[in-house]
């Protein structure tokens, strides 16, 4: 699955992924639509904690853009229900914390 562009940080233009690490756009988060990448780049991970989420109990860790420290998203630790294991090791960055450029 290909996309190409790149997700940056809608405070500062900070680059957070690639589009060719988008993995899913079906993901909700607080501030609404969230979009899942295998990797995130130029973030800052905060703890890990269990959270509760529509699909079961994970264990999450926030993840903030490495220049402004806006609060971005999060990072799938470990996911309690195997059906939802493929999640480990992706993030999640909310739409609207970031724009899509080209």
């Amino acid at each position: 699955m290909e996309f190409g562009g790149l997700y940056s940080c809608r405070n500062c233009l900070n680059p957070l992924a690639l589009g060719d690490d988008l993995v899913s756009k079906n993901f909700k988060a607080k501030s609404g639509q969230a979009y899942m990448f295998i990797h995130a780049m130029n973030v800052v991970l905060g703890p890990k904690y269990d959270k509760q989420l529509l699909t079961g109990l994970h264990t999450i860790a926030d993840i903030h853009c490495s220049k402004c420290g806006e609060a971005v998203g999060w990072k799938y630790v470990q996911a309690f229900d195997l059906k939802q294991r493929y999640k480990e090791g992706k993030f999640v960055l909310e739409t609207l914390k970031m724009i899509e450029q080209y």
